[in-house]
């Protein structure tokens, strides 16, 4: 799914409860986890040490933080179209609701479902935007990996 046709800033509100559908696959490289370790300062061995992780974790390899995880989501909301063209900011303004639900191991890719959760007028041509966002494995889609709610603050 995607955008509706007359999908705007004024009338935001009419679309709560619009599925957005899936995003495209979304591959969760080991370089894109030490990447991320180096950027967060965020180095435990369930991600990083690739030998280690196979030999002692639970899960026979690396996993994805959680939080990298989560900070694909708002890329994955401009690219499935859930916000406006004719919107002038947009700003995150947080997430709700955040969990992490199974790992995502390293080299596997994932996919997240965007539907608008809700519109709350905030002042003239100001809406708080809240969309539920739920990651799967993209060969496990049925099994969610991560579900949160999102909030962003859509200026006209």
């Amino acid at each position: 799914m995607a955008a509706p046709a007359n999908h705007s800033v004024a009338n935001l509100h009419q679309h709560v409860g619009h599925d957005f559908g899936l995003s495209e696959p979304l591959v969760i490289e080991q370089s894109r986890i030490d990447q991320f370790a180096q950027c967060t300062g965020d180095h435990q061995w369930i991600h990083v040490d690739v030998d280690r992780a196979r030999r002692q974790g639970p899960f026979g390899g690396t996993i994805a933080h959680g939080l990298l995880s989560l900070s694909l989501i708002p890329a994955v909301q401009y690219a499935l179209g859930v916000y406006p063209a004719d919107a002038g900011n947009i700003l995150n303004y947080g997430f709700d609701k955040v969990r992490f639900l199974a790992p995502v191991p390293a080299g596997k890719a994932i996919v997240v479902r965007v539907e608008l959760a809700g519109v709350e007028a905030k002042g003239p041509g100001r809406h708080l935007v809240c969309t539920k966002n739920t990651a799967y494995l993209a060969d496990e889609p049925l099994r969610p990996v991560l579900v949160a709610e999102s909030l962003a603050m859509v200026m006209a």
